[in-house]
């Protein structure tokens, strides 16, 4: 690294790889690089100094008018200079000495002096060329990256970062490549892009030369890998999404002149994963060595070659987004009011903004974007960059959450939403829509101009309070990696029904008995979202697992509270499959709901998916900071049942550290929770419920909700004793509910009784903090 100003950011890099960290396992193609000095020997050569300085003298600095003209004019002039024989000959020497006796195809890399510095990122300037053959070949495509230091983008790059053109120079990296053209190839990123979570290792690919996942052209796999686990020696893969990955980049062997061309990706690789496990897991090992001797987040570009089976690093450079970000400073952006849905895709960037379409087919269109306007675009390239300033947001077709389009619109600060497919058909010139990216990772552009709120939220002197914990009621594992930053002590309640109906879709027991389901419709459907898995009970366990994985990792190593699933009869029958298992129920509220249907022949085969993915995420994951939790479990026996059957499943109380909590909802819960305390480790309380049944209330219903109060004095008699009694057990209890936030009196009524926790929604955190923390200091005092 210590020679960037000699060879650039990249080929420095490169260097620095393939001397200090092969010896360390990982792999890195050889090859070698011309120096900056060998770039002014080329320009002094042809007289080019004053030329190119007269040429930038004209430039319009204002409005860039004619930064095309004064470009194209310069990378004229470098294209007809010759490249000096001593120069000619060390290359030439040096392609032999790689190659051997027949010639080799080349990768020929640009690298400035002033790319892939830590404040100075973006990527793709300069242009680089693949399968290059033979010396010919390789000196026209060194002068032709020479050339590339002018492209218009780079001009202007180099405009609006302060670097002096005639300062910066450029190296040329010559390297054997990798056959990914047969193999697969992409990104990897040390922190989790999105939300610069840094115990993630984020990998994308797709079949192919890498050019397509950088530009995103397709929309890749994505692999996200927790690096505690993995460094424990567990699976530390958490999460993967399978991309469509549409197209594959290969070399062309046919003689249009073209090096690489897209083919259409065959239907059985496009339901297949790029990388199998044990690939996924070097690489991410790789990562991280990568990550430890450059001391700082990195962004990796990878390669597997298809001839060999082997993985190599093509590139390292620093991540320069959320290494510059305080991590405790966020705004948080939530919609007034919602509208049509036009399309949707991966979200970028967090925000919210609304303004007018501006739809673009080229960056030759760009003239016609004014500051504010929306672009929207099949994708984007490093030639977009100049227009993209102007950009309020940015949505394309293609691409994922490592294309072109989402780095720049998060060194941009600005939202993107892309691998929408239909963007450019759906979306009119000049319509007025709202882009929405504070919904989780999925992006949502509405009809119109749409109100939200916008709230600065600064962490930086929020500390939760002494005594009692202060936790978090999470549901959606998108949003697990943003809400990790929140002060808490954990995750007090996880309910998995979203992961369910989300992630999964489909009723575990159309899955757990799939040749029994009579409607045909449903199993054609069932069929094409499980085409992937090798096994449907798999797709379900998998799935789950990955869910609440995410939010374990998270929060990781504070303890996350999971409760099994909790639909009503007619919840689980909305799910794909569902109505051929369960009852039609006049009160499901009050029906065969939480602890009864887990050793109920009805559901008992899906409660074993259940479990079988807990297992997957303690056991196999090593997130064992996870704790489950029962709920609706209206007698002591029943609790044994249900203890009983976990264990039958392989998840035995006890073992491996596993704790079972039970929701404390029901007055048999409370009255009897000594007894409850000797088959359960901890108890939550949900205020909800366990007013409604004291009560006798439907909070539901609107002609008597103004009855409905977790404030009146039976149900504040009922969660007072549930502690008492909790206490006496020395079993741990919290509750979770909006009360101790709305009210501060609520909060001083059970930091009073001596409750442990309190689990807050994460838009309430900030106000339950305040409220316990005051409510902690009068009970001190009296």
């Amino acid at each position: 690294m210590g020679d960037v100003p000699s060879v650039g950011g990249k080929n420095a890099s490169l260097g620095e790889m393939f001397n200090q960290l092969m010896p360390k396992g990982i792999r890195v193609p050889a090859g070698f690089a011309t120096t900056s000095e060998a770039f002014w020997q080329f320009i002094d050569a042809n007289n080019l100094r004053q030329p190119i300085k007269d040429q930038l003298a004209r430039l319009d600095r204002i409005g860039y008018s004619n930064l095309k003209e004064i470009g194209k004019a310069i990378r004229e002039l470098v294209l007809g200079g010759q490249l000096p024989t001593p120069l000619v000959e060390e290359i030439s020497s040096s392609y032999w000495a790689l190659s051997g006796v027949s010639p080799i195809s080349v990768a020929v890399r640009s690298s400035a002096t002033a790319e892939d510095l830590p404040d100075a990122s973006f990527a793709g300037q300069h242009e680089s060329y693949l399968n290059i053959s033979g010396k010919e070949a390789v000196l026209e495509a060194v002068k032709r990256c020479y050339a590339s230091m002018y492209t218009d983008r780079a001009i202007k790059y180099r405009e609006d970062n302060g670097f002096d053109h005639n300062k910066v120079a450029l190296s040329v990296g010559i390297q054997k490549m990798v056959r990914s053209d047969k193999g697969c190839s992409g990104v990897c990123f040390t922190l989790e892009p999105e939300s610069g979570f840094c115990d993630i290792v984020h990998i994308s690919g797709a079949w192919g030369l890498g050019e397509n996942v950088v530009q995103g052209t397709v929309n890749p796999d994505e692999f996200f890998v927790f690096k505690p686990t993995l460094i424990k020696g567990k699976n530390g893969i958490i999460q993967k999404k399978m991309g469509d990955k549409a197209w594959t980049m290969v070399y062309n062997n046919t003689d249009s002149g073209a090096a690489i061309k897209n083919i259409k990706t065959s239907e059985e690789q496009q339901h297949q994963f790029v990388l199998e496990d044990r690939a996924i897991t070097e690489l991410a090992l790789w990562a991280l060595i990568i990550e430890a001797h450059y001391q700082k987040p990195m962004d990796i570009e990878w390669a597997k070659d298809g001839e060999d089976g082997l993985l190599y690093i093509v590139q390292a450079r620093p991540e320069t987004v959320h290494s510059r970000q305080n991590a405790m400073l966020l705004r948080e952006y939530k919609l007034q009011s919602k509208g049509t849905v036009l399309v949707k895709g991966e979200a970028i960037g967090g925000k919210i903004v609304s303004g007018k379409v501006r739809l673009l087919s080229a960056p030759q269109d760009g003239y016609r974007v004014q500051p504010g306007d929306i672009v929207v675009t099949d994708l984007t390239s490093p030639d977009w960059d100049p227009i993209l300033k102007n950009a309020a947001a940015i949505i394309t077709n293609k691409g994922g959450r490592t294309s072109h389009a989402s780095i720049v619109a998060r060194e941009l600060g600005v939202p993107a939403i892309v691998g929408t497919e239909f963007a450019t058909t759906v979306l009119k010139e000049g319509q007025q829509i709202t882009v929405c990216c504070a919904e989780g990772k999925t992006g949502f552009v509405y009809d119109g101009l749409l109100n939200w709120k916008e709230v600065e939220l600064d962490f930086t002197h929020i500390h939760t309070p002494k005594r009692t914990k202060a936790m978090l009621i999470l549901a959606d594992p998108e949003k697990a990696f943003k809400q990790s930053f929140y002060p808490n002590d954990g995750v007090g309640l996880m309910r998995i029904e979203f992961i369910i109906n989300d992630w999964v879709q489909i009723h575990p027991m159309a899955l757990a008995k799939f040749d029994e389901l009579k409607d045909t419709a449903v199993k054609k459907m069932i069929e094409a979202k499980t085409n992937h898995a090798t096994d449907k009970k798999q797709y379900f366990i998998d799935k789950l697992a990955q869910g609440v994985a995410t939010i374990a990792a998270a929060f990781y190593p504070k303890e996350v509270i999971v409760r099994m699933s909790d639909f009503k009869t007619n919840e689980y029958a909305d799910l794909l499959g569902g109505k051929d298992f369960e009852p039609i129920e006049e009160n499901p509220m009050l029906g065969f709901r939480g602890a009864s249907r887990y050793y109920h022949p009805r559901y008992k085969p899906g409660f074993r998916l259940e479990c079988e993915a807990m297992k997957q995420v303690r056991n196999d994951m090593g997130l064992t900071n996870v704790k489950l939790m029962i709920p609706f479990c209206r007698t002591v026996e029943e609790g044994q049942k249900v203890i009983a059957t976990m264990s039958e499943f392989g998840l035995k109380r006890g073992e491996n550290g596993l704790e079972v909590y039970v929701m404390a909802e029901i007055p048999s819960n409370v009255l009897q929770a000594d007894e409850f305390a000797q088959i359960f480790d901890g108890f939550s309380i949900g205020s909800n419920d366990l007013t409604q049944l004291t009560l006798g209330i439907d909070r539901d219903s609107a002609i008597i909700a103004n009855l409905f109060s977790e404030q009146n004095k039976s149900a504040k008699t009922m969660v007072a004793l549930a502690i008492a009694k909790a206490r006496k057990a020395k079993t741990p209890i919290g509750l979770c509910g909006q009360a101790p936030s709305d009210y501060p009196e609520f909060a001083q009524f059970l930091i009073g009784q001596g409750i442990n926790s309190i689990s807050f929604n994460p838009d309430a955190i900030l106000k339950g903090i305040e409220n316990m923390q005051n409510a902690e200091r009068l009970n001190s005092v009296q």
